[in-house]
């Protein structure tokens, strides 16, 4: 920002966040991951938390969050996020702590780290990005694979009989005593990305207030494992994912 953007804020209608740093991403045209990371970076900089911010990254599509968004961060072993992500804020109750992670991660390698970490309720943020399949490995089904989803392990589309139902793991969370808020939203359109990123505010001052484990779940496209155009990606999952995956708050003990 200039001297005088900064003495004529009024004067500004949209700006690159500050902690977005220059590095060109690696996502593919399309993905959802650049708008989330956007706002999470609004969001931490408009809290002014970004000395006080520890974020932990995934194995995944995400697996370089740490290379764009210019707060410290710790790359965990596949799922395990959330467990460190409770041992450093049981170590440093005063940091703003979150994961950032994939279906994979989260409801796959990582379903044991996910449920026991929020069960317990501890004082972190969760951000699920949810595209219902493997983006970064090769598109093979996920957790969070629809039924009758075609991926690269399910070329005729999944087979409940023999690869089950899909995961709703978000649903499972919000049973949990130990969460405080849970909520899914996407970012396919400029109304969604305000909703998602009023969410992940709420998430992040949950945490700072100690209140407990928020999930923010983002339903998401993956244009090259759906092998789609980004237009027809974003159709697709409204048409489907939200069918399955309905937006909104499944839990906010704010509001109860």
């Amino acid at each position: 920002m200039t001297p005088e953007e900064i003495k004529n804020p009024c004067n500004i209608v949209a700006a690159k966040p500050r902690l977005l740093n220059d590095n060109t991403m690696h996502y593919c045209p399309g993905c959802s991951h650049g708008v989330v990371h956007k706002i999470i970076a609004e969001v931490v900089e408009e809290m002014g938390a970004e000395h006080i911010t520890i974020a932990i990254a995934p194995v995944g599509c995400a697996v370089m969050a740490y290379n764009y968004i210019d707060v410290d961060w710790i790359e965990a072993a596949h799922g395990r996020a959330p467990a460190i992500a409770t041992a450093v804020k049981r170590l440093n109750p005063s940091r703003l702590v979150f994961t950032y992670q994939g279906d994979g991660d989260l409801a796959a390698i990582g379903t044991a780290e996910t449920i026991h970490a929020a069960n317990r309720g501890e004082n972190i943020a969760i951000i699920f990005i949810n595209n219902g399949i493997y983006g970064m490995t090769g598109g093979q089904m996920a957790p969070t694979t629809l039924e009758g989803m075609v991926t690269s392990t399910t070329p005729y589309g999944r087979n409940v009989e023999l690869n089950g139902y899909p995961l709703n793991i978000t649903d499972l969370l919000a049973r949990l005593p130990g969460t405080c808020y849970v909520t899914r939203q996407s970012v396919h359109t400029a109304p969604a990305v305000r909703k998602a990123k009023k969410a992940i505010r709420e998430a992040f001052e949950n945490s700072m207030k100690g209140m407990g484990t928020s999930v923010v779940e983002i339903v998401s496209t993956c244009v090259s494992g759906w092998k789609m155009t980004p237009e027809k990606a974003n159709q697709w999952m409204e048409e489907n994912m939200f069918d399955h995956y309905p937006l909104g708050d499944l839990k906010n003990i704010n509001k109860l």
